[in-house]
């Protein structure tokens, strides 16, 4: 890995040089992570809307029931 000498684009070099086969995976199969982020965004939702749960178990029950 060659050092730019700039801290920031050393960083985002390291980063892609770390991650490389993740990025690579959706030019060769097409694959993302947006089936996780939209769970994700309606888990944040859910708990917006329930944000008085004291009951964290019945919380992590209800939560697959009411978005699988």
């Amino acid at each position: 890995m060659t050092e730019f000498g700039f801290d920031s684009l050393n960083t985002i070099s390291a980063t892609i040089y770390v991650h490389y086969p993740n990025i690579l995976n959706f030019y060769d199969n097409r694959s993302t992570n947006a089936s996780a982020e939209s769970f994700n965004s309606k888990i944040k939702a859910f708990r917006v809307i329930q944000s008085a749960v004291t009951d964290i178990t019945f919380f992590l029950f209800r939560l697959p029931k009411i978005y699988a």
